[in-house]
C-alpha cells in the first residue's frame, strides 16, 4: 500500500550520534509546501557545559524550516523569535502564508518576501500571555467545491465538481471575507485577530463557556451558515468531549466574539467495563475535515496501546411522552428534532498511535459514501485515513524515535523519524485493491481535473503516473477539456497546458511536448499582452475588441500575402507610441524567432523527439502566431526598430512575408483538427530552403527539470541531504533527453524576458518550482509597458508555479 519515495534529513550529526527529543509540529499547503519545526534540547558537551545543538552553526531551537516538495534539499530555516516551544502550523487557503503558534500564547503570520517560497518574513503578530495554544486556524473564506465520486465518469465539469454555498466566517462591505485567524488555549479561552483592508490587527478573547477549564486538545471547523466549532477535551477519556459554536462579529470598530454549547459526547470506550480503564488518555482529537463539524475522530491511548473512534452529529426525533401520544395532532405539526452524536465506526485494539493523517479532499465516511467508494474502488478522500503505530517494542528502544506528525494529500504523505528524517511515502490509490489499467487512469484523471478546477498543485498526482501512462492521460485530459462550455474552456486554457506539460516530463517518449507546452504557454501570454495595446479608435466601442476583430479576419482571410491582410483591418486600432513597442521587442523578437524555427524544421517532423513538433498539428497555435505576425508587420511600419531582426543571404529579402506566406500554408493544412491535412511537397521544398535564405537560431528550450518527480517513478528511494543540491546522474549519450542539455560554454537565458543573460549570470535569478523556467530576480526594464509584462509574472510562473531563489551560476 505504502512506498518510500525518498528521505531528506541533516548531513550533521551530534558527535554522539544521539538525537535530542525533537517536538515536531507539520503542515502541508495546497502548493506542496511542507513547513515544520524542531526544537532541540541543549546536551552537554566534553567539558559538561551545555550548548544549543546546531547544523552546520546554525542554533535549531524554535526553528521553523520551509521547503517544496519538488526540491526536498532547499530548506529555507527560520529564527521564528518563538519564546517557547512552538505548538501549532497552520496554512492559509491559498498556501502563501502560514501561522505559527507557541506555548507562551504567541501567534505569527510569516509571508513570502518577494514571492519566493525560500524567503519567509513575519508580517503580523498577536498574543495571549502566557496562555499555550492548542488549536489555530485562519478563518474561512467562504470557498468551498464539493467533490461528486458518484459522477467521475460524467463529462461536465460542472457536474463532478460542484461550488457549494458556504458563508465566509466574516464578511467586509459588500460580502468580501474578511481575513483573520482563530486560536484555542490551554486555559480554555478562543482568541480571534481579524486582518483589516488597512493591515491593522483587530483582536478579542472570550471565554468557551462560563466555568473554563484545562483544554488539551481541541480542532477547529466551520458550517455552512458561517459559524466556526469548537471541538475540546481536557485529555481524559472518562470526561465529555465538548463541543462549541463560536461566532463572530465587528460592532463599532471592534471584535466581538460569542459562544455557545452544542451537544457533547462520551467515548464508547469508557463505557465498556473491559476497556473502561484500558485507555486513560485521549491522545487525538480531529474533525474530518475543516468544513464538516458533524464528523469528528477521537483517539484514546495508554502506554500500550489505542483504540479510534469515528462520531457523526445527527438529527434525530425527540421522543414524546406517552400521555401526549394519544392527542390528535395540529395540522403541519412536526416531531420536535435535537441534534445527537452517533458513533459511526470504531477500531479494535491497536498498537500505540503516534499520529493520525487525514486526506486534503472533502471526505465523508457515510454509509453512502463508502458504498460509493467500494463501487467505484475510488478510496482517495472517501472513508480512507492513516494510523500510524509504534510497536510495544519500539517504544523500549531508546534508538528509535517515535512518529510525530502526519498530513496526507490525495496519494502521498509524509513523516518524521530520527533526527529529523523527513520520510515521503506514495500510497497506493487503491488501498491494495487490484485495478485495471482503465480504472487507474480514470482515477488520475478525475484528480487532475480536480486540481485543474481548484487551483491545488498536482505534484502528488504525478507521483502516481509511470511513463507508459503519460500518452494516454494527455490525450484523454484533451478530451475531457475539450467537451466543456466555452466559457470554461477559457478560464481552464492555460492550467490545461501546465499540467500537460508535467505528465509529459514524467517520459522520455514525451519529453519534447513537455517543451512544446512551455513554448505554448509563453506564445498565449505575449499574445494576450500585444492584443491588450490595441485601442478601439472611437470611444462607443462595439461587441468586439480589436484583438477579436483581428482572430476573425485572419480566421476568415485565407491569404498569403501579409499586406493584403493587413488591408481589411482598420489600422488606427494598432496606432502606438514609439516606446512600448521598443521596450516589447524581446517579446516580438521571440514570435519571430519561433516562427522560422518551426517553418525551417517542418521537414524533419518524422522526429517526434525533437522540440516544436506538436506545433505543427496544432491549429489554434498556428493561427495565433499568424494573427501576431500581422499586428508586427503593421507596427513595423510604424516603428521599425521594433521588428524582429533576421540574417538574410539577400539585402532584398522581405522575411516576414516570406515567412507568413509559408506559415498560412502550414496552417491550412491543419486548420481543420478534424481532418488535418499532410503538407505538400512544395511547402516542404520550400521550408527546406529556409536555412539557405535566413539564419536559423537555435530556441533556447526550458532546461531540464532538477527537481525529484522525475527521478522517483522508478521503485528506487533517494537519500536526500538538506542545504545540499541533488545532482542529477549523468545522462546517456544516445539519450533522446540529450537534446535539451546545455553545455557549460552555452548563453543563459531569461525565460520570461527572453533575453540572454550571458554565460555566467551576475545577476540573482528566481526559478520556478514546476518547471524550471528561470528570470532575473530584479528588473532591467524602465518602460512601462515591459514592467507590466514582468508584473504578470511577480506571484507565479507561467505554468502556475511558484519562485524559488537560486544561486548565481
Amino acid at each position: 500500500i505504502m512506498e518510500v519515495v525518498y528521505v531528506c534529513e541533516w548531513e550533521k550529526r551530534p558527535k554522539n550520534n544521539h538525537c535530542p527529543s525533537i517536538p515536531l509540529v507539520c503542515a502541508w499547503s495546497c502548493r506542496n509546501l511542507i513547513a515544520f519545526t524542531t526544537d532541540l534540547k541543549n546536551e552537554e558537551d566534553d567539558k559538561g557545559k551545555r550548548s544549543p545543538y546546531t547544523i552546520d552553526d546554525v542554533k535549531l531551537s524554535h526553528m521553523i524550516h520551509i521547503i517544496d516538495t519538488e526540491h526536498p534539499w532547499d530548506v529555507y530555516s527560520i529564527n521564528s523569535g518563538h519564546r517557547e516551544v512552538i505548538s501549532c502550523l497552520e496554512w492559509d487557503q491559498s498556501g502563501s502564508r502560514l501561522l505559527s503558534a507557541d506555548g507562551d500564547g504567541e501567534i505569527k503570520c510569516w509571508a513570502m518576501k518577494e514571492h519566493l517560497v525560500n524567503s519567509w518574513e513575519s508580517i503580523q503578530s498577536s498574543s495571549v500571555d502566557g496562555d499555550p495554544i492548542v488549536a489555530l486556524s485562519w478563518l474561512h473564506n467562504g470557498v468551498k467545491l464539493a467533490l461528486h465520486v458518484e459522477k467521475s465518469g460524467s463529462t461536465n465539469f460542472g457536474e463532478k465538481f460542484s461550488r457549494v454555498k458556504f458563508s465566509p466566517s466574516l464578511t467586509l462591505f459588500g460580502g468580501k471575507p474578511m481575513e483573520g485567524w482563530l486560536a484555542v488555549t490551554v486555559s480554555g479561552l478562543v482568541t480571534v485577530s481579524l486582518l483589516k483592508p488597512n493591515g491593522a490587527l483587530l483582536s478579542a478573547s472570550e471565554s468557551l463557556c462560563r466555568l473554563r477549564g484545562r483544554v488539551a486538545l481541541a480542532d477547529i471547523a466551520f458550517t455552512g451558515g458561517g459559524n466556526i466549532v469548537v471541538a475540546a477535551t481536557d485529555g481524559s477519556s472518562s470526561s465529555p468531549v465538548q463541543f462549541y459554536k463560536v461566532c463572530v462579529s465587528v460592532v463599532n470598530e471592534k471584535c466581538r466574539i460569542d459562544t455557545e454549547l452544542l451537544p457533547s459526547l462520551f467515548m464508547r470506550c469508557t463505557t465498556d467495563p473491559v476497556r473502561r480503564d484500558k485507555y486513560p488518555a485521549v491522545t487525538h482529537l480531529k474533525f474530518l475535515t475543516r468544513e464538516n463539524s458533524e464528523q469528528v475522530l477521537l483517539c484514546a491511548s495508554s502506554q500500550m496501546g489505542s483504540i479510534v473512534e469515528c462520531w457523526s452529529l445527527r438529527k434525530e426525533g425527540l421522543p414524546v411522552n406517552n400521555i401526549f401520544q394519544h392527542r390528535s395532532p395540529v395540522v403541519g405539526e412536526k416531531q420536535p428534532m435535537i441534534l445527537k452524536w452517533r458513533i459511526l465506526s470504531a477500531t479494535n485494539d491497536l498498537d500505540r498511535v503516534s499520529a493520525v493523517a487525514l486526506p486534503k479532499l472533502p471526505i465523508s465516511i457515510s454509509n453512502t459514501d463508502l458504498k460509493v467508494a467500494s463501487d467505484t474502488k475510488f478510496c482517495p478522500g472517501l472513508g480512507k485515513c492513516f494510523f500510524f503505530t509504534v510497536t510495544n517494542q519500539s517504544v523500549t528502544k531508546k534508538s528509535q524515535i517515535i512518529i510525530i506528525e502526519v498530513q496526507l494529500c490525495f496519494f502521498s504523505l509524509f513523516f518524521f523519524y530520527s533526527c529529523p528524517q523527513l520520510h515521503m511515502i506514495r500510497v497506493s490509490p487503491s488501498m491494495g485493491q487490484m485495478l485495471d489499467m482503465n480504472t487507474l487512469l480514470r482515477h488520475l484523471l478525475f484528480l487532475l481535473e480536480y486540481c485543474m478546477v481548484t487551483g491545488y498543485d498536482w505534484w502528488d498526482v504525478l507521483l502516481h503516473v509511470q511513463p507508459g501512462m503519460v500518452h494516454n492521460l494527455v490525450e484523454k485530459l484533451h478530451e475531457e477539456y475539450m467537451r466543456q462550455n466555452q466559457a470554461l474552456q477559457q478560464v481552464l486554457a492555460t492550467r490545461i497546458v501546465a499540467v500537460k506539460a508535467s505528465l509529459c516530463k514524467l517520459s522520455s517518449a514525451t519529453a519534447a511536448r513537455a517543451n512544446d507546452f512551455h513554448a505554448k504557454l509563453l506564445l498565449i501570454a505575449i499574445s494576450s499582452t500585444l492584443k491588450s495595446l490595441l485601442r478601439p479608435h472611437v470611444l462607443n466601442t462595439p461587441d468586439k475588441s480589436p484583438g477579436d476583430r483581428l482572430a476573425e479576419i485572419c480566421t476568415k482571410n485565407t491569404d498569403t500575402d501579409i499586406d493584403k491582410v493587413m488591408i481589411n483591418l482598420k489600422t488606427e486600432e494598432f496606432v502606438l507610441d514609439g516606446p512600448p513597442l521598443q521596450s516589447l521587442q524581446q517579446l516580438i523578437q521571440w514570435v519571430g524567432d519561433f516562427v522560422l524555427y518551426l517553418l525551417a524544421n517542418l521537414p524533419n517532423q518524422g522526429s517526434i523527439v525533437r522540440p516544436g513538433f506538436g506545433f505543427l498539428r496544432d491549429g489554434p497555435s498556428l493561427g495565433m502566431l499568424r494573427e501576431m505576425m500581422v499586428m508586427i508587420r503593421i507596427w513595423g511600419l510604424l516603428k521599425p526598430g521594433c521588428l524582429p531582426i533576421y540574417t538574410a543571404t539577400s539585402d532584398n529579402q522581405d522575411s516576414m512575408s516570406l515567412l507568413f506566406r509559408l506559415l498560412t500554408k502550414l496552417w491550412l493544412c491543419s486548420r481543420d483538427e478534424s481532418h488535418p491535412q499532410e503538407p505538400d511537397e512544395t511547402l516542404l521544398d520550400e521550408c527546406c530552403l529556409l536555412p539557405s535564405q535566413l539564419l536559423v537560431p537555435s530556441m533556447d528550450w526550458l532546461p531540464i527539470n532538477d527537481g525529484v518527480i522525475t527521478k522517483i517513478q522508478s521503485k528506487h528511494q533517494l537519500r536526500l541531504q538538506f542545504g545540499k543540491p541533488y545532482t542529477l546522474p549523468g545522462l546517456n549519450p544516445n539519450s533522446q533527453m540529450e537534446i535539451f542539455s546545455r553545455s557549460p560554454a552555452s548563453q543563459r537565458m531569461d525565460n520570461l524576458r527572453c533575453l540572454h543573460m550571458g554565460i555566467c549570470p551576475t545577476e540573482e535569478s528566481k526559478a520556478c518550482t514546476r518547471c524550471g523556467c528561470v528570470t532575473m530576480l530584479r528588473s532591467p526594464n524602465k518602460t512601462n509597458a515591459m514592467k507590466q509584462w514582468e508584473q504578470r509574472w511577480i506571484k507565479n510562473c507561467l505554468c502556475g508555479g511558484l519562485w524559488r531563489k537560486i544561486p548565481n551560476t
